[in-house]
């Protein structure tokens, strides 16, 4: 059984609503799990701009941003715990390991607090694992103790590749994987999430992304095991949850 707590806050003319599901005698909140993601090729500084006030409305975990839009929401957001996330070697992954060490290190400079970097996909699918290895290791030195979230773009993967990649992120020190670009084949699965979680075995956290636009959707994904969900749909799940709560 589920009880839902409703909670409506005034202040300087805006409306905040905050909803929270108990299970198990915790409080449960979706919107804590969201990265409010802007990765469009097309984003402005007034669409991030936009991203970060909604984040800030809403009480999502994080935004998720490309590098050069770092320092932008960094100050955005200054004063709230809302968290920096920046992409790196977005979104195919292919570049010298080399260039996603120095975006790296760029966007922890700006004020990234994670990295959410992309598996060197078609060296996994080449099965040249201490490539990926080497890959994944110098991001997450670049990084300087920032949580590194490896994405797998589990569409292009077999279930056993994606089981190696996983335990291989792990190896390399990474604090999660992550599904999916949200420019790829395929976007995050509860058949995909499940599978990562058993493969990490508890050393690292699970964040889904790609595809994920509406509450009942963002539910199952985290049930299965996602302790993030990224997506640009945050505000629409979270107005599910109201809805789903009533």
């Amino acid at each position: 059984m589920e009880l839902f707590l409703f909670c409506v806050i005034i202040k300087n003319h805006r409306i905040y609503i905050f909803t929270d599901a108990f299970k198990g005698g915790h409080v449960m909140s979706i919107a804590a799990c969201i990265e409010h993601t802007n990765l469009k090729p097309e984003a402005t500084p007034e669409d991030i701009r936009k991203l970060c006030q909604e984040a800030r409305t809403y009480g999502f975990a994080a935004v998720c941003v490309n590098s050069s839009y770092v320092e932008l929401a960094k100050q955005e957001l200054a004063g709230t715990s809302c968290l920096v996330t920046s992409v790196v070697g977005f979104p195919l992954g292919a570049m010298a390991s080399k260039a996603k060490a120095m975006e790296t290190a760029e966007a922890v400079s700006s004020g990234a607090d994670e990295i959410d970097m992309v598996l060197a996909i078609g060296r996994a699918k080449a099965a040249d694992w201490e490539y990926v290895y080497q890959d994944i290791r110098l991001v997450v030195l670049s990084a300087a103790s920032r949580p590194v979230k490896v994405i797998l773009e589990t569409g292009l993967l077999t279930d056993e590749e994606k089981v190696k990649a996983c335990q291989v992120a792990v190896e390399a020190g990474a604090a999660y994987v992550k599904t999916s670009t949200g420019f790829g084949h395929g976007g995050a699965t509860v058949h995909d999430v499940a599978l990562m979680k058993q493969a990490v075995d508890g050393n690292a956290k699970i964040k889904a992304s790609g595809g994920i636009h509406d509450y009942a959707s963002a539910r199952q994904l985290v049930e299965a095991g996602a302790d993030r969900l990224g997506a640009s749909a945050g505000i629409a799940i979270v107005q599910g949850e109201l809805h789903d709560g009533k």
